[in-house]
């Protein structure tokens, strides 16, 4: 399989990045080292290119019906410049991604969206790598279905995406530009140049910190991503400031075939909203109190859990199963996610974990882990 490639992909290379796979692009997994990245975020600042996450563009007349049907959240709250945090599910109610939706500003709909946009609003929504074309097709059949008007666009090749992250962040962003981004609330997006090009600005990311994640014509990213003076940062960075959050990843803290799961089960069901008309909501409305959550685990016990290591209770029986796990560098100490049964969920519980083959001591937390 030929791998999708960021625009910065050689200019990385020459950074000495290391690459690996994820969601079938080619992406930098780290520059200088895990532990460098993840504490540069954490105590000034990081810039990470993710520009593997998919942009579908929705604007026109029924765009803002096109977007409540299928996604959990409700988008009639979203204002012009805001953004909002969602999930998208089958007609079973389980989750196929989750994604963030921006209402773009209105008086910039016309050069973003493709087709008629002289009504209605328009939303760009990132759906998480590699499943751009299946959210685009998603869209396309349902408001085919629906007999509703409003464009479509995969527009992911036609945006690279940064994320600069940090307590830093804020004043190193605002420099860049002569647009006042610092007066952005958490989730306000608005456009602004940055180094000579338009840019969606959002205060918005995936690691816990302040920061932005900035949405650049693919063609400017070079200019873009070298206006920034921050720590590059890899993929291996953040993964690990992610579940040091306790941030779901998806495809494998959930995923609609190996491991489907529910908002509910998945801990985001603030993101589900069951007065609206969406996709999957009948099925939801009756397991709002699923039999199984997703909790954090602090190892008590030397040995780092990883992806689909067995959880067992103090009897050994194996109740759960681990998602993701890492010795996160700022706390020196291995924690992972996974689901457990809801008797087993509440902090400080003990169970064990099995790490190749031997069981270690861990104990219930709830995420953020904190140092």
């Amino acid at each position: 399989m030929t791998l999708r490639k960021p625009p910065l992909r050689d200019h990385h290379a020459d950074r000495t990045g290391k690459f690996t796979e994820f969601g079938g692009w080619d992406m930098p997994v780290e520059f200088d080292s895990i532990t460098t990245e993840h504490r540069a975020v954490r105590q000034s600042a990081g810039i990470f290119d993710v520009s593997h996450m998919g942009e579908i563009e929705v604007a026109g007349p029924d765009a803002t019906t096109l977007m409540q049907r299928l996604t959990t959240n409700d988008v009639t709250t979203i204002q012009p410049g805001e953004a909002q945090y969602t999930g998208i599910v089958d007609e079973d109610g389980l989750l196929i991604d989750d994604t963030v939706v921006y209402r773009l500003p209105d008086e910039r709909v016309p050069e973003i969206a493709d087709g008629d946009t002289t009504e209605g609003a328009a939303f760009l929504f990132v759906p998480n790598a590699g499943n751009d074309e299946d959210a685009h097709d998603r869209w396309l059949d349902f408001r085919d279905e629906a007999d509703l008007t409003a464009t479509v666009r995969n527009a992911t090749e036609d945006w690279a995406m940064f994320a600069v992250q940090g307590p830093e962040a804020p004043e190193l962003v605002d420099a860049t530009t002569e647009t006042d981004l610092t007066a952005l609330g958490r989730f306000d997006a608005t456009f602004a140049a940055v180094a000579g090009a338009e840019c969606l600005v959002a205060r918005t990311g995936y690691t816990g910190e302040d920061g932005f994640e900035v949405l650049c014509p693919w063609e400017a990213a070079a200019d873009v991503w070298s206006a920034f003076d921050a720590q590059p940062c890899g993929l291996g960075a953040r993964d690990t400031l992610r579940i040091e959050q306790g941030f779901l990843l998806s495809g494998q803290d959930f995923h609609p075939d190996d491991d489907p799961r529910t908002p509910y089960e998945a801990g985001i069901g603030f993101a589900v909203d069951t007065d609206t008309e969406f996709v999957g909501r009948d099925a939801l409305a009756d397991v709002a109190s699923p039999d199984e959550q997703f909790v954090g685990l602090e190892l008590l016990d030397r040995g780092v859990a990883r992806h689909g290591y067995d959880v067992v209770d103090e009897d050994g029986h194996v109740v759960g199963v681990v998602t993701s796990g890492t010795k996160v560098p700022t706390l020196e100490r291995a924690v992972a996610l996974g689901y457990l049964p809801t008797e087993h969920t509440d902090p400080g519980t003990r169970v064990g974990v099995v790490v190749r083959g031997q069981e270690k001591r861990a104990q219930v937390v709830e995420p953020p882990f904190e140092s």
